[in-house]
């Protein structure tokens, strides 16, 4: 059965996620996570795109980008490629790292992008990671409520813009307000799987 191709256009919008083969862990430490950062910001360096938000979940991966010049395939079969082959070697391990290919919701509103940017930094949350979304430290979102520097450039300033002064208090106060039944809904994949 042929794939269908992907919408692509230059500045697209994505919500892109990706998880791990059979729901196992993608990072077992520390240095696992900090080299998926490394190859991200590798990425950065090559392709042209801006990262809105991202977290980095023990089995899957959530980042928001704004494709400016480069398909999203691109830019995430040069990050899943080579983690792929950092996380084998690493661990002796061989065969498929990620479940399938990444998952890509094109954002097509500027509510969607704001719902997704607040699912993305409240995943460790639903998940019980953490209980407040800042105490998480692998997700950009003490990027955006702090002046913290960042290894990665995260670019707030989009999201941050849908808020009036003070926008990083409304953006907290908006993060922070409980997810309706109807939002999440409209976060489903395809698969009708929330990750």
């Amino acid at each position: 059965m042929t794939r269908m191709n992907r919408v692509w256009f230059k500045g697209a919008k994505y919500h892109i996620t990706s998880r791990g083969v059979r729901k196992l862990p993608l990072f077992y430490d520390d240095q696992d996570r900090r080299k998926y950062i490394t190859l991200i910001e590798e990425a950065m360096e090559l392709y042209s795109f801006n990262l809105q938000a991202y977290c980095l979940m023990p089995n899957h991966v959530h980042l928001q980008a704004e494709c400016i010049e480069t398909p999203p395939s691109q830019i995430m079969n040069f990050i899943h490629t080579k983690y792929a082959k950092y996380f084998n070697k690493r661990y002796d391990y061989t065969g498929h790292v990620f479940e399938n290919r990444y998952g890509s919701e094109l954002i097509t509103s500027i509510n969607y992008e704001l719902e997704a940017s607040r699912y993305i930094h409240l995943n460790p949350v639903k998940a019980n990671l953490v209980s407040r979304p800042e105490e998480y430290l692998w997700s950009s979102y003490r990027f955006y409520i702090s002046k913290d520097k960042h290894p990665l450039t995260i670019s707030t300033k989009q999201i941050l813009s849908y808020f009036p002064g003070p926008a990083i208090e409304h953006y907290i106060n908006y993060v922070n307000q409980k997810m309706t039944q109807a939002n999440v809904s409209s976060l489903f994949h395809s698969s009708g799987e929330v990750f």
